[in-house]
C-alpha cells in the first residue's frame, strides 16, 4: 500500500494545480459569478475533487488570486518607500490598473470584497491607506492636485472596470493608456513643457457593435 502513496499525492497535487489554473482562466474571463462547475469542467475534474481541495468558493478565490494579492502588497510597499511621493503615487496607480486589467475576477474581488473573503477587504483598505498617505506627501510637493480625495481613486477604479469589456488582446494596452490619462488628471500642473508621451492606443474598433445592416 505504501508504494502507492507518492502516486496518490502526486495526483492530488496535479489536480490542485489544474483546478487553480482553470479558476484563474474562468474567473479572469467571467468574473466571480462564474459557477464552480465551470471551473471543474475546465480543470477536467469532478465536483467532488474540486470541493475536496476547496470546500468553499471563497477558499478557491483566495488561493486563485494569492499571487495578485502579493503583487498588490508589494506595489503598496514600494510606492510608500519611494523618496519621490508623486512618482510613488504614479507607480501605484499604474500597478493597480495593470493588476486589475489582467483579471476580471481579481478586480471584482478587490473592489467588492466577495462575501466573506476578508483578505481582499484587507488589501483594499491597505491600498487606500497607502494612497491617502502618498497623496498627502505629493500635495506637499505641489505635484498632486489639492482637491484630490481618496474617493477619486475609487471612482477611477470603477471606471477602469470598463476596460474588461475590451477584447483580450487590447485590454492591457487600454489599461495603460487609461492610467496615463488619469495620472495627468491628478497632476496639479499639466506637464505641458515636457509632456510624457502617452502609451500607444488600443485598437478598440472591434469592441464596438457593428452598425452594418
Amino acid at each position: 500500500m505504501t508504494s502507492h502513496l507518492p502516486h496518490i499525492r502526486s495526483d492530488a497535487r496535479d489536480n490542485r494545480a489544474r483546478i487553480l489554473d482553470a479558476a484563474r482562466t474562468v474567473f479572469g474571463e467571467q468574473g466571480l459569478n462564474a459557477p464552480m462547475r465551470e471551473v471543474a469542467r475546465r480543470a477536467n475534474v469532478g465536483p467532488a475533487t474540486l470541493y475536496r481541495h476547496f470546500p468553499t468558493k471563497q477558499a478557491l478565490i483566495g488561493e486563485t488570486f494569492a499571487e495578485q494579492r502579493r503583487a498588490c502588497q508589494a506595489a503598496v510597499r514600494e510606492a510608500l518607500a519611494n523618496p519621490a511621493p508623486w512618482h510613488g503615487f504614479q507607480e501605484l496607480i499604474e500597478r493597480i490598473c495593470e493588476l486589475h486589467a489582467h483579471s476580471r475576477g481579481f478586480a471584482d474581488a478587490f473592489m467588492t470584497a466577495y462575501p466573506e473573503t476578508m483578505d481582499f477587504a484587507a488589501d483594499r483598505e491597505r491600498t487606500l491607506r497607502a494612497v491617502t498617505e502618498l497623496a498627502r506627501r505629493a500635495k506637499e510637493t505641489g505635484q498632486l492636485r489639492r482637491g484630490f480625495v481618496i474617493d477619486d481613486l475609487i471612482l477611477m477604479l470603477m471606471a477602469h472596470r470598463g476596460v474588461q469589456d475590451a477584447p483580450q488582446p487590447a485590454r492591457l494596452t487600454a489599461s495603460r493608456r487609461f492610467a496615463a490619462y488619469i495620472i495627468e488628471a491628478f497632476r496639479a500642473v499639466p506637464d505641458s513643457d515636457s509632456p510624457v508621451p502617452l502609451p500607444p492606443p488600443p485598437n478598440l474598433e472591434l469592441a464596438l457593435p457593428s452598425t452594418a445592416h
